[in-house]
């Protein structure tokens, strides 16, 4: 698989529809977690921060014709968690995709699904390089990629079990936090892990956002090419896009993207930078060359399942250079399709008829984040998040209908092209919902949280009874696949706390807690 295509899974967030919002009986922690969770920050707060720093110095992003077993940068990684569990006293296996770190030795387990890959980033955008945990550019901030998705987490469930086991509790269910190396780019070996592996029976994954995800939109994408087409006799006087591109992988709302036009006068050259000044987010520059205009945007990355949180610089450029008569060349194709059929809209407003809703999950979301040429033609992918409301057959007819009349009126045939539409789930029936929620409320204060539901999607898709618990704050723009990721030290310390308590509250005897 292409690392273009293979980037399909990664959470996170839509905003908070919760149309079944309850008044939660919170359970009362106990006083010996609540101590267990202090003790953990007070005795191991600067060695996380230590540990992260060497987690993130790895760059364990997917790189096709390797596995975690040859890539050196993997190897080196799963090296270290393995140094640091014998450090921390836990046991430790490694299985290729999959690392197993656990606690305890009892047959019933409680697991804790992360990941250690992480999504590719620009160091052009990074004021330090992106595998060197920054700690002074912004004081209080943990920067770096991996600091929330997911090495950050991964590190907190280590502590966490580290100061369990210091206070010598008895555990009732083994703790067993699961790395798996490919969650951003190829689900298969985990899928292939699990036909011979047991799963706990009760599953927390620290990859999304509090209070609890119960819900997970489905990671969908459509994709196609726009055709090579022969350019037409105007285009050597007429003005005209010769190129048009963005977008670094398919999880990530694109920062930048650039066109290229041709024959452009001073007249058109004032029209575009007066109209790229009323964008509001966006940074243009305009250099001319000869003859040519180089247009380049700068916008604002983010998760593709939160577009919300992003400025999308190749739908800004389309939109910039939308209503003019330009030649009908390949990159023209491109930049009116982005321009006609998705706009600046983010929940495909402008597809034909796909966009719809659903009262907790919230509204379909839909970004082009790909737009890469090469000798076939214009590649471009489009990501969707699905809700639960429509049928992956209804989608695909209503996309195709759309697509089919867009061709029709531009008199062109795109290539290869293809849907997929991840399954949305809904997980509101798991034993341990009422106490994540109450360890939440306990170290918050918040009185009633409730369940949220996510653009998703996690692994917890593929476990029994999976809950996602943090690592994010809700109401609080998740950095995970952008181009400035971080997590403050505070929300690190507090994940650190709520961590030890839910496991705590999960794994040990309760007769110890009451």
């Amino acid at each position: 698989m292409s690392s273009l295509l293979a980037i399909s899974c990664a959470a996170i967030f839509t905003p908070l529809h919760n149309a079944h919002a309850n008044t939660v009986q919170l359970q009362p922690i106990s006083a010996i977690t609540d101590s267990v969770a202090e003790y953990a920050v007070q005795q191991y707060g600067p060695q996380t921060v230590d540990s992260l720093a060497k987690l993130v110095s790895f760059n364990t992003e997917a790189v096709d014709g390797l596995t975690p077993d040859t890539n050196p940068e993997f190897i080196n990684f799963k090296l270290s968690l393995k140094q640091l569990s014998q450090t921390l006293g836990l046991d430790y296996a490694d299985h290729g995709y999959v690392v197993l770190i656990g606690l305890g030795d009892k047959e019933s387990k409680l697991g804790v699904i992360t990941h250690g890959d992480v999504q590719p980033a620009d160091p052009k955008l990074w004021q330090k390089s992106p595998y060197e945990l920054d700690t002074t550019t912004t004081p209080g901030l943990l920067i770096g990629r991996g600091t929330e998705d997911d090495k950050g987490p991964i590190v907190t469930a280590m502590y966490a079990m580290k100061a369990i086991k210091d206070k010598g509790l008895t555990l009732d269910r083994r703790i067993e936090l699961m790395v798996y190396m490919a969650e951003e780019s190829n689900w298969e070996p985990l899928k292939q892990f699990l036909t011979g592996f047991t799963p706990a029976d009760i599953n927390i994954t620290i990859d999304a956002e509090y209070p609890v995800v119960t819900a997970e939109k489905g990671w969908s994408m459509i994709s196609f090419t726009v055709p090579k087409v022969k350019d037409a006799a105007e285009t050597e006087t007429k003005p005209s896009i010769s190129a048009f591109s963005g977008g670094s992988f398919a999880s990530q709302i694109p920062q930048q993207a650039r066109a290229t036009l041709q024959h452009v006068d001073a007249k058109l050259l004032q029209l575009l930078k007066q109209r790229g000044a009323l964008q509001q987010g966006m940074r243009y520059q305009f250099i001319s060359d000869n003859g040519s205009l180089t247009i380049l945007a700068d916008g604002k990355s983010a998760h593709s399942s939160t577009p919300e949180d992003g400025i999308n610089a190749v739908t800004h450029l389309a939109e910039l250079l939308s209503g003019f008569d330009w030649p009908q060349t390949q990159a023209a194709l491109t930049q009116n399709f982005i321009a006609e059929m998705i706009g600046l809209g983010l929940n495909a407003e402008q597809f034909g008829d796909i966009g719809y809703s659903d009262d907790f999950m919230g509204p379909m979301t839909l970004a082009p984040t790909v737009i890469k040429q090469d000798d076939n033609g214009t590649q471009v992918i489009i990501n969707l998040r699905r809700p639960i409301g429509k049928t992956p057959e209804t989608l695909d007819k209503q996309a195709h209908a759309a697509i089919k009349q867009w061709q029709a009126k531009h008199h062109v045939t795109l290539a290869d092209v293809k849907t997929y539409w991840g399954e949305p789930k809904v997980m509101d029936k798991a034993p341990h919902l009422n106490t994540l929620l109450s360890v939440f409320g306990h170290f918050t204060g918040e009185k009633n949280p409730q369940p949220v539901a996510i653009g998703g999607s996690t692994n917890s898709k593929l476990f029994p009874n999976a809950l996602s618990f943090g690592p994010a704050m809700p109401g609080v723009e998740y950095t995970g696949h952008s181009e400035h990721e971080f997590i403050s030290h505070k929300q690190f310390m507090l994940n650190l706390k709520m961590y030890t308590a839910a496991f705590i509250e999960l794994a040990v005897e309760p007769k110890l807690l009451n």
